[in-house]
């Protein structure tokens, strides 16, 4: 299975662009894609979908290789995600390291854009 890296790297050929233009275009350090490259980070969320929409792909498929497949979404009428136990139904084993990371990044930037939210409420109920 191709990496994120690789399939930024497949788009960026497709493109008939050096690496170094797409760093410059895209404000990405050589440093940061040879990271990418090495395994040793991945992108965060912001980059990939300015990525996505620099290159006019789905963020699915930059993420995975797959497109997002709309009828294979199905009305079960049970829970998504909670068993009884409230325990999460998902099966870790089946994501990658990088899917792990992914997601990691994903959760971390939620709670840094909910902080800022929450400093912006506190500086205008203190401006009042």
């Amino acid at each position: 299975m191709q990496s994120i890296y690789e399939r930024i790297e497949q788009l960026i050929k497709n493109k008939g662009m050096t690496k170094k233009a797409f760093g410059e275009r895209l404000n990405i350090s050589a440093g940061n894609l040879g990271d990418w490259r090495r395994g040793k980070s991945t992108p965060s969320t912001h980059k990939l979908i300015e990525i996505a929409a620099f290159f006019s792909v789905s963020l699915d498929w930059l993420m995975t290789g797959k497109e997002w497949q709309p009828e294979s979404v199905k009305e079960a009428g049970g829970r998504y995600f909670f068993d009884e136990s409230r325990q999460s139904d998902c099966q870790q084993s089946e994501l990658s390291d990088d899917e792990k990371t992914f997601i990691r990044e994903y959760l971390a930037f939620a709670a840094y854009r909910r902080s800022l939210g929450s400093r912006k409420s506190d500086s205008e109920e203190s401006d009042t």
